[in-house]
């Protein structure tokens, strides 16, 4: 069963979405949790690997512990299901985040498409296509590029 979505609005830095069966909110860590799962799902499914490096990055930027880091992620597994309309209505939040924190999701992004080892283009175009739904510039996909490859070289 999915929830129609009927409206939404931005209060400050959340959205705001409204369904049939009431109101739902959605913040930053929401939006990034989506914004991994997304990426991660795009050949298809999320690879073990991917999920847990996904729970391992939400634990780490958010300073969560991993019951909520998984709790969260599984909300938003769930949530983008019932209503997959919301993905896109989460673009709305992204006007509202600094530029660092626009490397930070970029940078996360890059960590969950190199996760399982794998060069998988349809990953690769989902996070491209993604990076630009949320307008993060090519300038910060650069330089979440370079801090990509600055910690994964060896004799870094």
């Amino acid at each position: 069963m999915t929830s129609e979505i009927t409206g939404s609005r931005l209060k400050g830095s959340t959205l705001i979405v409204d369904t049939a069966e009431g109101s739902e909110t959605y913040d930053l860590k929401f939006l990034v949790a989506t914004i991994l799962i997304t990426v991660a799902r795009a050949n298809g499914q999320i690879e073990q690997e991917e999920s847990s490096l996904i729970i391992d990055l939400i634990e780490e930027h958010f300073h969560l512990q991993g019951a909520e880091s998984l709790e969260l992620i599984t909300r938003a597994l769930e949530e983008t299901a019932d209503k997959p309309a919301l993905v896109n209505l989460l673009t709305e939040l992204a006007p509202t985040l600094p530029e660092q924190e626009k490397e930070e999701i970029a940078l996360m992004g890059l960590k969950v498409v190199a996760a399982d080892g794998r060069r998988d283009v349809s990953e690769m175009e989902q996070y491209n296509v993604t990076m630009s739904s949320l307008g993060i510039s090519p300038d910060i996909v650069h330089r979440a590029f370079d801090r990509y490859f600055e910690q994964t070289m060896p004799g870094k």
